[in-house]
């Protein structure tokens, strides 16, 4: 057997290109188990204090389209979970946005006003939870999601 060249090697598939095509295939059970439990550790403090209660049974949709992912949240029993109704609202923009909105490197009103970020369908809903996520001081950039936020970020510049 001839050994292959690293040179000669197929590049690992980009992030984007990556969850773009894993991302429809995996089924809602198995993306609670993994992004619930993030958000419940990130929030769990506004949680408690009963910050996200307006979103008890109302259900607000995330549409990152440029990696084609598309997740619903409501709240039950103070716990953020991801459910397979369609929201009221939906905020609707690329990664990248999301990535600035999260980590407020960008101002979110700035963010929503070059509609860079939309709101769709229950505009008060959404804007309620642009608010409830502006908010917080120190953006999502935190803890296991925070870390998964900025090795996302670090996949994604190599892709370029």
């Amino acid at each position: 057997m001839l050994p292959l060249s690293l040179s000669r090697l197929p590049r690992p598939p980009a992030p984007t290109r990556m969850i773009r095509a894993i991302d429809p295939r995996v089924p809602l059970a198995v993306k609670r188990q993994l992004i619930e439990p993030l958000l419940n550790r990130t929030f769990a403090e506004p949680l408690a204090e009963g910050e996200f209660d307006a979103l008890e049974g109302r259900c607000i949709a995330l549409h990152i389209e440029d990696l084609g992912v598309a997740l619903t949240l409501t709240l039950e029993a103070e716990r953020f979970r991801l459910s397979p109704e369609t929201g009221e609202a939906t905020i609707r923009g690329g990664w990248r946005e999301f990535l600035c909105l999260a980590t407020r490197r960008e101002d979110p009103d700035a963010l929503f006003f070059q509609r860079r970020l939309v709101i769709e369908g229950d505009t008060e809903l959404g804007l309620m939870v642009k608010n409830l996520l502006d908010g917080r001081e120190e953006g999502l950039a935190q803890g296991r999601l925070g870390e998964w936020l900025a090795r996302f970020e670090r996949m994604a510049r190599r892709e370029h």
